[in-house]
Formats: C-alpha cells, structure tokens, sequence
C-alpha cells in the first residue's frame, strides 16, 4: 500500500525516519508531501495514495474526492476537526486520530505559559507564584491528566469538571471535582481549557462563564480557537482590567486582543504539539494504526464510526 504523510508544518525527521521504517518493514511505501503552499499539491499527491498521515492539515470533500484509493487518513493528533470525517464516511474511508500522543507535550507549554503570564510577561515587575492558586480544568481527557500532574508538582489546588468523565476517574487522579462548569469557573485562579470543538462547545467560553472568575483571573487556551466567542472575550477585557487571556491559538482578533498589553499572549503557530517527543509519538502511533489497519482491520482508533 501507498501511504502519504501529508503535513504543512512538517514532523520532525526523527519522526518521519520512524514513520518510514515502520511503513517499510510491513511491505508499504512512504510518499512525502511537506510545507507545501497550494491545496493543488495536496490534490495531485493523494491521487494514488491508500492511506494518510496527517496533522492540522485540512482533509475536504474536494481532497477525498481526488483520493480515489484511500481508505483510511489518521491524524496524528487528537483533534480532527481539519477533517470531514461525515463525508470520508460516505466514501467508506475510515478516519483516525492519534489519542494522548501529544499530552505531555501540550500540558508542559500550558505552563510555559502560565509561569510566563503569572510573572507579568517578565517586564521586570514583581508577578505571583503559581504555588498555592487553584487550576480548573475543562475536561479531563489525556492533556488534562497531564495539566493535573504538572500542577501538583507545582503545588496548585487541581479541581475538574468533565460531564463525560467519571468522578470516580477524576478523584482516582488526586482532582477534586466540581460539580458544574460555570462552578470551576466560580472558584478557580487559572481555567484551562482542553475541550474539543464541538456544536456544544464552539463559542461557550464567552462574556458570562469568564466574567465568572475571580479577580486576577487567568484563561488558558490550548484546546481549539473556535470554543472562545472572540467578541464577548474581547468586551470583558476591556470591562476588566485584572483579566488575563493566553492561548497556544492565535485568535481572528490577535490585533485586537494585543490592545490589553501585559494581560494577552498568543504564540504565533500553534505549538503544543510542537516537541520532537510528540512527533515522534504521533507519527509512529499512526503509522502503526494504518498498518493494523491492512494487516487485520483494526478500527480501534476510528473517529468517524
């Protein structure tokens, strides 16, 4: 089988060393498609290919479409919102993503953030201590996991809400849980956000649930740009002046958002899963998924089900 790895912000070559190695010692061969500018380049280099590895990188009708042999595309990563994985259904290709490959890696520049926010962007002004204030996460999935035990080692109070999640799960953590969102928004220091986009969740961090924090308030976003209402977010800013917003997604507002100096940061790229470790993890996990996937049909990981 022919496999693609297709990917505008490129593995790191270890990973993709990995991801060949793998492929090759199971019968398959690697194509390699990086940094490339034009959806066209995508569209001719998927027109023979079996299966895909990918990242962010968006998987439309127009590129299944021209993928006339594809059967499976994996996400090497948690988020597949880039995929429209109701119409790869319709085309029988089973979509994967690549579950807690990049956890660590995400939740260690949550408080690369932190530490750089809570020290007033190092301006040379006395900031706090993260030791002592309490951490609300927003979903408990495998980066919150992360998020909690970098915490503790940080000496925070760790609270979570996640309404899919047993509390048993949670409190097996060491996490108090809090019964409501609106509650761990109430009673925390610092929220971080590790939500998918969903219909449920696109724009719900808005005016009212952040307004709910307490003074000196600190939002954390390294989970998807489309769950914060930009436009409520900005308001309460500008009504608050004690707030702080950082996020690993740059907003359509940046500009906008750069007015509350000392109270905003926003990387330039997205860099969570910016490590050689989750690279190497994600680009390995999915090539073994693709390759499970031929050998014995293995659809463990399936998204799109």
């Amino acid at each position: 089988m022919k496999i693609l790895v297709a990917t505008e912000k490129p593995f790191a070559a270890a990973a993709v060393e990995g991801i060949k190695k793998e492929a090759k010692a199971a019968g398959h061969e690697v194509a390699l498609l990086e940094k490339y500018t034009d959806v066209k380049q995508l569209l001719d280099a998927v027109a023979d290919v079996d299966a895909m590895i990918v990242r962010s990188d968006k998987i439309t009708p127009q590129v299944l479409d021209a993928a006339k042999n594809l059967k499976i595309v994996v996400r090497a990563g948690a988020g597949y919102d880039s995929i429209d994985t109701a119409y790869a259904k319709e085309r029988n290709v089973v979509v994967e993503n690549t579950p807690g490959q990049n956890a660590n890696a995400v939740a260690e520049l949550v408080f690369g953030m932190l530490v750089f926010a809570v020290r007033n962007f190092y301006n040379g002004k006395a900031g706090v201590e993260l030791k002592g204030k309490k951490l609300g996460i927003l979903a408990f999935g495998n980066v919150g996991r992360n998020v909690a035990r970098i915490a503790k080692g940080f000496g925070m109070d760790v609270c979570a809400y996640d309404e899919f999640c047993p509390k048993d799960a949670i409190e097996s953590a060491g996490v108090h849980v809090v019964d409501s969102r609106d509650d761990l928004f109430k009673s925390c220091d610092v929220v971080s956000l590790h939500i998918p986009a969903t219909p449920e969740t696109i724009q719900s961090i808005n005016y009212k649930v952040v307004n709910l924090m307490k003074k000196g308030g600190i939002l954390v976003n390294t989970a998807r740009k489309e769950v914060i209402n930009e436009p409520e977010l900005l308001k309460l800013m500008a009504d608050r002046d004690d707030l702080k917003f950082i996020t690993d997604i740059k907003p359509d507002a940046d500009e906008e958002f750069k007015k509350f100096e000392g109270r905003y940061f926003s990387t330039p790229k997205k860099m969570g899963a910016q490590t050689a470790e989750a690279n190497i993890n994600a680009g390995i996990a999915a090539a073994k998924q693709i390759i499970a996937f031929f050998e014995s049909g293995d659809t463990k990981f399936q998204v799109n089900k």
